[in-house]
C-alpha cells in the first residue's frame, strides 16, 4: 500500500464544476413540452441510479451514506475553508455523485477521499442520525471506500485485475466465455444482464433487468428458468434493479400523457414493456419508433446503452438523457446529413463494405437538460443494435451546451508551443464541433458488417487490402460486440475518430459549418492538433503494470497519434525534455503524409471490422496501443502536468403549485454538485429503503 500514489486516486482540489446552460432553451418550450421533458428527466435520474449497482458493490451503500448525511446536515450552508478536511469531504462527495459511483466515469480508476478515514468518520458523526442510520452504513463500506489493493484500483474482471459488478466477485474470464456461448445458444441478448456464479458448484445465475420478478407473464424470448449447457447449470431470473426500474416506468407513463405524436407514445410504451418484462426486443421496438420521430423539440433516449465499462464489452450501462433542440446549429447538421452520400464516397474502402443504402438519420444539436448515468458525452450515435443500425437507421446528436461549456480560467494548455496554444484556445470549440459531427454521422454511421447471408455471398467479395476473396465474416447470431469483445468499444471509437480526421479538411464539410479561407485551414489544423495532443494525454489512462487501458476513447486517440508519428516525414513530432514535452504538427503535410497515413489505417480498421477478422484487428490495434519505451517514459511527465476533468452539474426540474415546470440550477462548486443530487430525489421517501434492499440482496455475490 505504501507504494500507491494516493493523489492518482483523489480528486484534485482545483477540479472545475460546470453547469451546461439550458434555461433559455427550456423556457422556449410549450407547457406540455416542458412537462414531457420533466417526466423524462425524472425517469432518467432514477434510472441513472442503476449505474451504482453496475459499478462496485459498495457504490449503492456510499450513495445512501452521503445522501442521508447531506439530508440531515448543514455543511452545505456554511463557509468551508479550501484547505480543510471538510472541503476534502465535500470534494469526494461531489466526485462520487458526478461519476455515479466511486470509479471515474472517464478512466475507470477508483476515487478515494483526500482525508484520513478517521477524519471522514468524524464528519459523519456530526450528523444527528449517525447512530441510527449512518453508522451501520459506514461500518459496511468504510474499508471498501479506502481500499487501494491492486484489484480495487480500477474496473476489471478476474484474478485481481479489477472490480466489476457485471460479474460476481468469483468470476473469471473463462466464466464470461462460457456464459457468452450459452446466451448465444439460447438467443438471449447480453446488454441488460449480469452474471453471478453460485458458490459450491451451484452453476450460474443470469440476472435480467426488469421491474417484474418471477416467471409469470414473461415473454418466451427471456428464456427464464433452468438450462443445462456444456455441463453447467444456468438459471435465468428476472428482477435485477426491479425497484428502480419500477420508478422509471412510473415516470415514463406520466411522460406519455404529454408526448407530441404517436411515435413518441409508442416509443415510450415499448420502453415501459422492456423495463417491466426484461425484454430487449421491446427496447429495440421502442428504438425503431425513436428513429422515426424526426426532429422532435424535446429529444431523449433511455435504457441499457453503452458497453464501455463491462470488462468484456457486452453488457451495457444504464443511461437516460433529455435535451432541447438548438434549431440554428441543427440546420448545419441537417446539411451534413444531406451531403453524407457524397462524403461517403471519399472514404477509403470499396462500395461492398458500405451499407447498401445510406439511411439518412436525424442529426440535431441539443442543449442537454438531463443526463442520468456515469458520464455525459459530447455526441451520441444510437441505437447500438447492429441490425437496426444497418437495416433501419440511427440518430446522431451533438450536445452543444456540453461542447461549449465554459473552460476553467485556470486551465493550462500543456505540451504545445505558444503559437499553437493561441490557435488552440481560439478554435478548439469550432474544430471539436466539426469533429463530433463527422465522428457521429460518418464515423459510427458508416460501413457495414458482412454476414454469411450477404448477397452476393461473402466469399465472392474481395478485400481491398490484398485483392483476395474474403475469408471471414459474421455468422448468424453474432454481433460486432460479441466478436470484438473488450477491444470493440475502443476500436470502433478509433474508426470514428479517423473518419473525422480524414474528412475534416473536405471543402464540402467546412463550407457546411460556415468556414472558408484561412479560418477553414485553422479549423482543420486545430482539429488534428486536438487529436495529436489527446493521444499524448491518453498516457494518463494506461496502466503499465497491468498493460491495460482504462478509457476507450483515449486508447483510440493514442493509436492515432502512433499512426501519425510512424508516418514520419516530419508530420508529427513528440519530443520530451527534462520535465516537459513539445508536440509539433506540420500543417502543410496534413493533406499529403497525414491523409495517406490515416486513410491506410482507416481502411484496415473498416475491413477488419466488416469481415469479423478479430485476429488481424487485435494484432494491429495492440501494436499501435502498446507504448514503446520512449512514450512509456513520457507518462510520468503527462501525469505530473495532468489537468482535472470537469464535473458537470445539471439542474433539476420541478412542478410548482400552478402546475408549471420550473428549472432549479446550482452554483458551480462541490457544494452545488451535492445540492443538485440531494434535491433530485426529494419527494420519494421510500427510495432509500428500496435501494438498501436491492443492495443487501447482492451481498452473497460480492462480500
Amino acid at each position: 500500500m505504501s507504494s500507491v500514489d494516493l493523489k492518482r486516486f483523489q480528486l484534485e482540489p482545483e477540479t472545475p464544476f460546470v453547469h451546461p446552460r439550458v434555461a433559455s432553451a427550456l423556457a422556449a418550450l410549450t407547457g406540455d413540452e416542458r412537462r414531457y421533458a420533466h417526466f423524462l428527466s425524472k425517469a432518467s435520474w432514477v434510472g441513472g441510479l442503476v449505474v451504482l449497482y453496475q459499478t462496485s458493490w459498495e457504490s449503492p451503500g456510499i450513495f445512501l451514506l452521503l445522501h442521508k448525511f447531506f439530508h440531515h446536515s448543514d455543511l452545505l450552508d456554511r463557509p468551508v475553508d479550501k484547505e480543510s478536511e471538510e472541503m476534502a469531504f465535500l470534494m469526494y462527495a461531489a466526485g462520487f455523485f458526478g461519476n455515479m459511483g466511486n470509479y471515474k466515469a472517464f478512466g475507470d480508476t477508483k476515487i478515494v477521499p483526500a482525508l484520513p478515514q478517521a477524519a471522514f468518520e468524524r464528519i459523519l458523526r456530526t450528523s444527528p442520525v449517525f447512530g441510527s442510520e449512518l453508522g451501520p452504513l459506514w461500518d459496511r463500506v468504510k474499508d471498501r471506500v479506502y481500499d487501494l489493493s491492486p484489484g480495487a484500483q480500477q474496473l476489471g474482471l478476474g484474478n485481481h485485475k479489477g472490480t466489476t459488478t457485471y460479474f460476481s466477485s468469483n468470476c473469471e474470464e473463462a466464466d464470461s466465455e462460457v456464459a457468452q456461448r450459452f446466451m448465444l445458444h439460447v438467443g438471449l441478448p447480453l446488454e441488460n444482464t449480469r452474471l453471478m456464479k453460485e458458490a459450491g458448484g451451484g452453476g450460474y445465475t443470469v440476472l435480467l433487468a426488469s421491474a417484474h420478478e418471477g416467471e409469470e407473464g414473461a415473454p418466451d424470448h427471456c428464456k427464464l428458468g433452468v438450462h443445462d449447457f456444456e455441463g453447467h447449470k444456468f438459471t435465468v431470473k428476472r428482477g435485477d434493479y426491479c425497484k428502480l426500474l419500477y420508478r422509471v416506468n412510473t415516470y415514463l407513463l406520466e411522460a406519455i400523457k404529454y408526448a407530441a405524436n404517436d411515435n413518441q407514445r409508442e416509443m415510450l410504451k415499448n420502453y415501459v414493456d422492456s423495463f417491466r418484462t426484461g425484454s430487449l426486443d421491446k427496447h429495440k421496438e421502442g428504438s425503431r419508433h425513436w428513429i422515426r420521430d424526426k426532429g422532435p423539440v424535446v429529444e431523449s433516449y433511455i435504457g441499457f446503452i453503452e458497453t464501455y465499462r463491462d470488462p468484456v464489452g457486452n453488457r451495457a450501462e444504464f443511461e437516460g438523457f433529455v435535451a432541447v433542440v438548438d434549431k440554428a446549429m441543427s440546420e448545419k447538421f441537417s446539411s451534413l446529413v444531406s451531403s453524407a452520400e457524397t462524403l461517403l464516397q471519399f472514404l477509403p474502402w470499396e462500395r461492398h463494405l458500405e451499407k447498401d443504402t445510406f439511411l439518412k438519420p436525424d442529426f440535431t444539436s441539443l442543449d442537454m437538460l438531463t443526463f442520468g448515468g456515469s458520464g455525459c458525452p459530447a455526441g451520441i450515435n444510437i441505437p447500438n443494435y447492429d441490425d437496426i443500425r444497418q437495416n433501419e437507421g440511427f440518430k446522431n446528436v451533438s450536445l452543444g451546451n456540453v461542447i461549449n461549456a465554459p473552460v476553467s480560467k485556470s486551465e493550462n494548455i500543456t505540451f504545445l508551443s505558444e503559437a499553437d496554444k493561441q490557435l488552440f484556445k481560439e478554435y478548439k470549440g469550432k474544430s471539436f464541433e466539426v469533429q463530433v459531427g463527422l465522428h457521429e454521422l460518418l464515423g459510427h454511421g458508416s460501413g457495414k458488417l458482412i454476414y454469411e447471408t450477404n448477397s452476393p455471398a461473402p466469399d465472392l467479395l474481395t478485400s481491398p487490402l490484398d485483392g483476395r476473396p474474403l475469408s471471414s465474416w459474421y455468422l448468424e447470431g453474432q454481433t460486432y460486440d460479441s466478436q470484438f469483445g473488450p477491444m470493440g468499444s475502443s476500436y470502433e471509437e478509433c474508426r470514428a475518430e479517423c473518419v473525422g480526421l480524414f474528412l475534416c479538411g473536405n471543402p464540402i464539410v467546412l463550407s457546411i459549418f460556415g468556414f472558408a479561407g484561412e479560418e477553414a485551414e485553422r479549423v482543420e489544423y486545430v482539429n488534428w492538433l486536438l487529436m495529436v495532443r489527446a493521444g499524448l494525454l491518453a498516457l494518463e489512462f494506461y496502466d503499465p503494470e497491468k498493460r491495460k487501458w482504462g478509457q476507450a476513447h483515449m486508447q483510440a486517440r493514442y493509436a492515432i497519434l502512433q499512426v501519425l508519428v510512424e508516418a514520419g516525414d516530419g508530420l508529427v513530432t513528440v519530443e520530451p525534455s527534462a520535465d516537459d514535452i513539445l508536440i509539433t504538427l506540420d500543417y502543410h503535410k496534413i493533406k499529403t503524409t497525414g491523409i495517406d497515413a490515416i486513410g491506410s489505417f482507416l481502411q484496415k480498421l473498416q475491413v477488419y471490422k466488416a469481415t469479423a477478422d478479430v485476429k488481424a484487428a487485435q494484432q494491429m490495434y495492440d501494436r499501435y496501443t502498446t507504448p514503446d519505451e520512449k512514450f512509456a517514459n513520457m507518462r510520468s511527465i503527462v501525469l505530473a502536468k495532468k489537468q482535472p476533468r470537469q464535473i458537470k452539474i445539471f439542474g433539476n426540474t420541478f412542478i410548482n403549485k400552478d402546475g408549471e415546470v420550473e428549472l432549479e440550477t446550482y452554483e458551480e462548486s462541490a457544494q452545488g454538485a451535492i445540492r443538485a443530487m440531494t434535491r433530485r430525489f426529494e419527494g420519494d421517501p421510500g427510495l432509500w429503503e428500496d435501494m438498501r434492499v436491492l443492495w443487501e440482496r447482492e451481498d452473497k455475490y460480492f462480500t
